[in-house]
C-alpha cells in the first residue's frame, strides 16, 4: 500500500505535463518553471512519504486493487459512446459547479465564500479575485481552472501574481475529486494523496508567494 501511495503521489503532480505546460504558459507561467516546479514537487513529497512511511512502518500490507480494467473493443463506435459518454459526464460537472457559484453570487453568498477561503488565500498570497478560478481548478483540475483564469485576465480582473501563482498552486493540486478517486482505486493513502499534497502545495506557493521573484515579475510586467 505504501508504494502505491508513493506512485500515486508522483502520477497526481507530474501528469500530463506537456497538456498542462502550455495551458499555465497560456496564463504567463514559463515552462520551464512548470516543469521544475511540478517534477522537483512530484520527487520530494513523494520522497517525503516514501521516508514517513518507512519510518513508522505504515501501508506495508498489500494493495488491494479495487478496479479491474474491462477489455477493450476493437469496434470504433464502441470506443466513440465510450469518450461520448466521458464528455458529457465532465460536462455535467463543470456545468453543475458553474450553476453553484453564480447561484452564490446571486444570493449574495459570495462574500461568505471569500471569507471562508480567506485564509488559505491569504497564506498562498493570492486575492480575492481568484477565489473561483481557484476553487474550480481544484476541484475539475489544471486545464478548467487555467481556462476562466485566463479569461479573467483578457477582461483585466486577474492581478500579474494571482495569474502566476494560481497556475503554481493548481499545478502541485489540482482535480482533487477526480484524480484524487482514481487513485484511490489503486488502494493509495487517502490522508497521503490528498492531505499531505494540498499541505505541501500550500506551504510550497506560500514560500514562492514571499520570494523577491514575484516582486521583480511583477515590476517587469507592469513596466512593459
Amino acid at each position: 500500500m505504501a508504494e502505491m501511495t508513493v506512485l500515486g503521489t508522483l502520477l497526481l503532480i507530474g501528469h500530463s505535463l506537456p497538456v498542462e505546460g502550455v495551458v499555465a504558459k497560456r496564463a504567463g507561467v514559463p515552462w520551464w518553471i512548470t516543469l521544475s516546479l511540478r517534477v522537483a514537487g512530484a520527487l520530494v513529497l513523494a520522497a517525503i512519504i516514501h521516508q514517513v512511511y518507512s519510518v513508522f512502518g505504515w501501508g506495508q500490507e498489500m494493495a488491494t486493487i479495487s478496479w479491474r480494467p474491462e477489455a477493450a473493443s476493437d469496434q470504433w463506435q464502441v470506443w466513440m459512446l465510450a469518450q461520448g459518454k466521458t464528455l458529457l459526464a465532465i460536462l455535467a460537472v463543470i456545468t453543475a459547479l458553474m450553476l453553484l457559484l453564480e447561484l452564490i453570487k446571486r444570493l449574495g453568498l459570495e462574500g461568505v465564500l471569500h471569507w471562508l477561503l480567506a485564509p488559505l488565500l491569504t497564506t498562498l498570497g493570492i486575492g480575492r479575485a481568484a477565489t473561483n478560478v481557484t476553487v474550480i481548478g481544484a476541484t475539475l483540475g489544471l486545464s478548467y481552472g487555467a481556462g476562466l483564469l485566463i479569461r479573467d485576465l483578457d477582461r483585466g480582473v486577474m492581478s500579474i501574481r494571482d495569474s502566476f501563482l494560481v497556475p503554481c498552486f493548481l499545478g502541485l493540486c489540482h482535480s482533487v475529486i477526480e484524480d484524487t478517486l482514481l487513485i484511490l482505486l489503486l488502494d493509495a493513502d487517502l490522508w497521503a494523496i490528498l492531505g499531505a499534497r494540498l499541505i505541501f502545495a500550500v506551504g510550497v506557493i506560500a514560500l514562492l508567494a514571499r520570494t523577491p521573484f514575484i516582486q521583480h515579475l511583477e515590476q517587469t510586467k507592469t513596466s512593459h
